[in-house]
């Protein structure tokens, strides 16, 4: 089985990128832990008659099974859509315990916290409070240097801002380094500033895209200007309550998931695996903070593609890709929308949003016409390009034999 080039999986593409970590020293049953990596429970739901290519359960539960490539404590699985449902897991949620995994156990979703952001903001775009078009800096003023060109909230959203590089960020090259700074306390005003630095913009707002998580800190902090309440309440008010997401919450710096929940665990340096769910992530604030389930991801991307969420127009507008003359800064094709990224994979055009955390890596994807959704969650010993292996074994399962039918609305919309 093949796939286009660009689903080809890179921090980019079918996994994302985050800064966090945490702590507890863990030894944990060895053969729960085998008996995770051998099979992976499932269960599935056919989809409607004529419905093809099917789910391949088999296939599926094949792929959450392996818990070797690339190393890891538990992964689970769910797809969704009108080709049909499927739930599997595997591996345990706590070494210790060697309790099994379950549908609703919380987990960090890492810069998935991103839609949700997105999604708000957009709704505040429907209510008339702000438009797209706004300069940040109208919005925030003084917070940015003078010397920044204007960029418009559309620009933080599709990550074409200019923002440079951070600078600031303490030493977390090794996994022993992730653990001496795992509670350090950040606030929104010194993420932003890791970023202003520089006299002037990397380039010109709007002419190339470059994944830049503080664009979301500085969308975060318009929501609360413009609502003049902590982001994370509007999220629950809007977002949290309404679809009955229990599961989900921002923790902003609780260092604890509340609830029952799935460990995350660190691979260091001498070979031992230390457990680090216990974090402060207030330095993923407003882009990677949050913790949910797959249940309640699977719920809150069909409300959203759906149209539950945002009216038609705006909705369109966060799978809408710049201009084609707009490049990656890598040089590859802009994969980003105000809001929510796309991947191919084996003729599907899927959009959504990945995450990832010290210890956690999610992603949630579906067709526009949701046809199929696919939300993973996994937990890597390692943060490194092998979770990829994941990634990918999972979107092929999920898009096994091709697409049932082309969708215009499932292609990437330019404009």
């Amino acid at each position: 089985m093949t796939t286009t080039p660009r689903s080809s999986l890179t921090r980019r593409s079918l996994l994302g990128a985050t800064a966090a970590g945490a702590l507890l020293s863990a030894t944990g049953p060895a053969a729960g832990l085998t008996a995770g990596r051998a099979a992976a429970a499932g269960r599935a739901a056919p989809g409607p008659p004529g419905a093809r290519p099917g789910l391949d359960p088999g296939r599926l539960r094949a792929a959450v099974a392996d818990l070797d490539h690339p190393p890891a404590t538990a992964a689970q699985l769910q797809v969704s859509g009108s080709v049909g449902r499927w739930y599997g897991s595997s591996g345990v949620a706590d070494l210790r315990s060697g309790r099994p995994v379950r549908p609703d156990d919380r987990v960090r979703i890492g810069s998935i916290t991103k839609l949700f952001v997105a999604t708000v903001l957009l709704q505040l775009v429907a209510e008339g409070r702000v438009h797209p078009g706004t300069p940040v800096q109208r919005c925030l003023p003084g917070l940015l240097p003078a010397g920044f060109a204007p960029i418009t909230l559309t620009q933080l959203l599709n990550h074409t801002s200019g923002l440079p590089e951070g600078r600031g960020w303490p030493d977390m090259s090794t996994p022993e380094r992730v653990f001496e700074h795992r509670f350090d306390r950040w606030t929104p005003e010194q993420l932003v500033a890791t970023v202003t630095w520089a006299p002037e913009l990397k380039f010109t707002p709007g002419t190339v895209q470059e994944y830049r998580g503080t664009n979301y800190v500085l969308a975060a902090m318009v929501i609360e200007r413009l609502t003049g309440r902590p982001y994370g309440e509007e999220v629950a008010a809007r977002l949290l309550r309404p679809l009955g997401l229990h599961g989900t919450s921002v923790p902003g710096d609780r260092r604890h998931i509340p609830g029952r929940h799935v460990h995350g665990y660190r691979r260091m340096s001498d070979g031992t695996l230390r457990d680090i769910t216990v974090f402060d992530p207030s330095s993923s604030w407003g882009e990677g903070e949050m913790t949910s389930t797959t249940a309640d991801l699977t719920r809150f991307t069909h409300a959203l593609f759906r149209g539950e969420l945002l009216p038609p127009e705006l909705l369109r507008m966060m799978s809408t890709l710049p201009p084609g003359e707009v490049r990656m800064a890598d040089g590859g094709p802009a994969r980003y929308g105000a809001g929510l990224q796309t991947v191919e994979v084996n003729g599907f055009t899927f959009w959504g949003k990945t995450g990832e955390f010290e210890g956690y890596a999610s992603f949630t994807f579906a067709t526009l016409d949701l046809e199929r959704c696919m939300v993973l969650s996994f937990n890597p010993e390692r943060r490194d390009r092998s979770q990829e292996l994941m990634s990918l074994r999972v979107a092929e399962a999920v898009t096994a034999g091709g697409p049932a039918r082309r969708a215009p609305r499932a292609a990437a919309v330019r404009r």
